[in-house]
């Protein structure tokens, strides 16, 4: 009898009678009684060289990140890690950069490490295919939904990046502004941009705001450089501008130092307002208008799912959690 035979019998996951057969402590009581009562009907023995094996080449949970200078990922990551900890887990990070392939490396990963399952930081979805089932673990991208995919072992845990922007608009609407400039990366290749720039046009339109995308949205990476050149863009390029909205806390103080360059005044002269809801924003002067993305939540609820996917078996879960508008002094 093998391992494979055992979780065929109990009608457990192959990973759950690993983690059964090695006293792992994340697995019920009940799932643990199945697998154990498999174990004594049949007189299982495991063998003592290819257990070695295992658990050499056990990583525990992989978590890829795309992009290492991100804060948003770095708070994400503190409060994720502690939590797979306590339930047994060794997580290990890796950092790839924008233009790697996140299903090569989930598959290299794969092959020299075994992990029980993966998180995805910050990618798209559109970087997996149907390939990634084959790697036969739960896999769960965060900040991103990957309902769209239809891959069966990828989850994801979300924001509603659509909702949030058009709340942000309204709010600078609420506030008298009428000319709004954004900044973002390229729509065409950043779905966060694209979703939040979607949800921009859309409060635009309900509110009679007009919108001219090649004087009104300045391109810029997920940084304060970026966001420092963006404003300066629109400075340049539209009039009558009175607000400037950034798709990340990063791009925003960039525009404010860059505002600040050009002597004018946040609030006074321009209104700025980020998302994401980093906490350097809430010690910049002026503290920074946001979107908040509630980062206790997204790593409470992606650890939530991972885990029960590795310990029972289930279809993808797509969760969207609640995003929260927070005013600061900058708009």
């Amino acid at each position: 009898m093998t391992i494979k035979d055992i979780a065929r019998e109990s009608g457990c996951a192959v990973g759950t009678v690993s983690r059964v057969l090695n006293n792992h402590p994340g697995v019920s009581e009940e799932t643990r009684r199945a697998v154990l009562a498999v174990v004594a009907r049949y007189g299982y023995r495991p063998n003592a060289n290819a257990k070695h094996l295992k658990q050499q080449a056990c990583e525990g949970l992989a978590l890829i990140v795309k992009g290492a200078q991100n804060a948003l990922f770095a708070d994400l990551l503190d409060k994720l890690q502690p939590l797979l900890e306590a339930r047994g887990y060794t997580p290990t990070v890796y950092y790839i950069n924008e233009g790697s392939d996140e299903l090569a490396c989930a598959q290299r990963i794969c092959a020299e490490r075994r992990p029980y399952g993966i998180f995805f930081i910050g990618s798209h979805p559109h970087c997996f295919s149907p390939a990634l089932a084959a790697l036969e673990l739960p896999c769960l991208l965060l900040t991103n939904n990957a309902a769209e995919a239809g891959i069966e072992n990828l989850s994801s845990v979300s924001v509603d990046d659509r909702a949030a922007a058009a709340v942000m608009v309204e709010h600078l609407h609420q506030k008298g502004h009428r000319v709004i400039g954004l900044i973002g990366d390229r729509p065409e290749l950043s779905r966060p941009s694209r979703r939040r720039l979607d949800g921009c046009l859309d409060a635009m339109g309900r509110l009679g705001l007009d919108f001219d995308f090649e004087k009104q949205y300045a391109f810029a990476d997920f940084s304060m450089e970026g966001g420092y050149a963006a404003a300066e863009y629109l400075l340049a390029h539209c009039p009558g501008l009175t607000a400037m909205f950034a798709m990340s806390d990063l791009m925003a103080l960039g525009a404010v130092r860059a505002l600040r360059d050009h002597g004018l005044q946040v609030p006074q002269d321009m209104a700025v307002a980020g998302y994401d809801g980093i906490a350097l924003g809430r010690y910049t002067v002026p503290r920074l208008t946001t979107i908040r993305q509630n980062t206790d939540l997204l790593a409470g609820r992606a650890a939530e799912i991972m885990l029960a996917a590795i310990e029972h078996p289930s279809p993808a879960v797509h969760e969207t959690v609640a995003f929260e508008l927070v005013e600061g002094e900058s708009v």
